[in-house]
């Protein structure tokens, strides 16, 4: 199996982050790490580089840490459909730093720029909103610009801003493609994504009501990553309220196994080839 969006990279993993990724590869599951800002960026990195197999890292900033006039953002408790990178709280700010980014990003252990995007979901009691989103967009540009660069794909987060999402991706194609993460949208939303060259990553939402199992049915499994987004998103059966991780990727494939009614070992085997291609793993 391969957890295509993980982030035991974050703070929930500090005490025994090593534990649980020797758990997963000890089952058979890879691992993508995602930072979601410079230091947790960073950490991915270093998890990476100290597994010798099974684990590689993407670096980004996710959309709610970019930087913009106000020193902190007030994110509200987590929904069932996400949940905020870091944890629920006040979340800093960070400004895009090109050449650091970059110097990350040429790492030859990192297979993809992310989590980057849009999210246009954090706005509650916050002033600025034409402010943040602009910025939002600008940032997600500029890595757009240094996906193209070091010819890496892009792990994708987008909340309420498909649209804007759409048209940024028209206009600034990434040569590499890469993964609209963690997809909540409709199968006419998924379809215009694939139509453009993109998977969809999907993970433990689909397992919390049967909304989702119109894109299960309809999805080519060539079209698909899966992921686990831990330690958020812990899929069913298991309770919501633990701490998630990668070896629970394999309750996203039963999902799709059971929607589609076929094997759970060909969604396994598919998924991760499809993980692999994208992200250039022999």
């Amino acid at each position: 199996m391969f957890d295509s969006h993980a982030h035991v990279n974050f703070k929930a993993f500090k005490d025994d982050g090593d534990d649980v990724i020797k758990r997963s590869l000890e089952s058979n599951t890879f691992i993508i790490n995602v930072g979601s800002q410079y230091s947790t960026s960073q950490r991915a990195v270093e998890y990476a580089q100290k597994f010798e197999t099974g684990v590689w890292a993407a670096v980004g900033i996710h959309p709610i840490h970019i930087k913009v006039k106000s020193e902190k953002l007030k994110v509200e408790s987590s929904t069932p459909s996400q949940s905020p990178p870091q944890g629920r709280g006040e979340v800093y700010f960070e400004e895009f730093d090109y050449g650091e980014y970059k110097k990350l990003a040429e790492n030859e252990k990192v297979v993809a720029i992310g989590e980057v995007g849009l999210d246009y979901h954090h706005f509650d009691g916050v002033t600025g909103i034409s402010e943040i989103k602009e910025k939002q967009k600008k940032v997600l540009k500029e890595f757009i610009k240094l996906a193209n660069e070091v010819k890496k794909p892009m792990a994708i987060h987008c909340w309420d801003a498909y649209d804007d999402l759409f048209e940024i991706l028209r206009k600034n194609p990434i040569e590499k493609r890469g993964v609209v993460h963690s997809f909540i949208g409709s199968w006419k939303t998924a379809q215009k994504f694939i139509e453009m060259g993109y998977k969809i990553g999907l993970n433990g939402i689909i397992t919390y009501s049967e909304s989702y199992d119109k894109l299960i049915r309809n999805i080519d499994l060539k079209d698909v990553l899966i992921e686990t987004d831990c330690p958020y998103l812990n899929p069913k059966p298991l309770p919501r309220e633990d701490r998630n991780e990668p070896i629970n990727v394999k309750y996203v494939a039963r999902k799709i196994s059971e929607v589609k009614g076929i094997e759970i070992d060909e969604v396994e085997r598919i998924t991760a080839e499809n993980a692999k291609k994208l992200f250039k793993i022999r």
